[in-house]
């Protein structure tokens, strides 16, 4: 059946599944740092439970030392994450509140400025003048913040969720080193937590590789020979000091 050549073509709507907006790039974010926390937690408490391991059998020593390291680690990473993402933030709002009086006191030279960037974007300046009016009528202060600052006023990073997921993760990925070397046998405790390690530190780095784009193979081996040095140097540390009488 034929149509009518004049009928309006329908837009393409955009995919309801794929996702876009700067929610996007948040989740993933904080998925990255989840790893890598994670991965940190992996790599200093291993390295620590081995030496400890490689210098005594008994199991209260290192149960001591690992849980004083998991829980050293998991607070340093939280008071790291925290002092860092409010300083972030402090910086983000002292921006913005600047933005606000600048577009209360001078409303048209942010109109020109708004301009000047979409020129700069490569719009000309007549399609430039109008979407920048057009955002300025509809929230000249997100316009401003999103295209001038790089900053969504409504998505500041929490100080104290960033904290909390720094000393969760760190904590999940200490755990496992800490109850591999706990659960074995003397004679086989070193070699299990070794292989442990080694196959969580090369599931953290492709998961890792994946949310960046990057390349999962230069990802793994990354963190696992990084993980089998740090664990082969305090293994050295532990043999030569456990056999040191004080």
């Amino acid at each position: 059946m034929s149509t009518d050549s004049g009928d309006v073509s329908t837009a393409p709507e955009p995919h309801d599944a794929e996702p876009h907006g700067q929610g996007l790039y948040a989740k993933l974010n904080w998925l990255r740092a989840g790893v890598l926390g994670a991965n940190d937690g992996i790599v200093s408490t291993a390295g620590l439970v081995v030496g400890v391991a490689a210098a005594t059998t008994d199991r209260g020593s290192i149960l001591t030392a690992g849980i004083a390291g998991l829980a050293a680690g998991a607070v340093s990473m939280a008071l790291g994450e925290y002092v860092s993402v409010s300083t972030q933030r402090d910086t983000e709002r002292a921006l913005l509140a600047k933005e606000q009086a600048e577009l209360a006191e001078t409303p048209e030279q942010e109109l020109a400025e708004l301009t000047g960037l979409y020129e700069a974007k490569g719009l000309s300046p007549a399609t430039a003048r109008t979407v920048a009016e057009e955002l300025t009528a509809h929230d000249a202060f997100a316009a401003h913040a999103e295209v001038e600052l790089g900053i969504n006023p409504d998505e500041l990073t929490n100080p104290w969720q960033a904290a909390a997921s720094s000393a969760v993760s760190f904590t999940l990925g200490a755990l496992l080193p800490l109850i591999a070397v706990l659960l074995t046998p003397p004679t086989a405790r070193i070699p299990v937590t070794v292989v442990a390690v080694l196959v969580a530190l090369a599931l953290t780095g492709s998961v890792s590789a994946r949310l960046g784009g990057s390349d999962r193979g230069r990802a793994v081996a990354r963190v696992v020979l990084g993980g089998a040095l740090a664990m082969a140097v305090t293994y050295g540390i532990g043999q030569l000091v456990g056999g040191v009488a004080l």
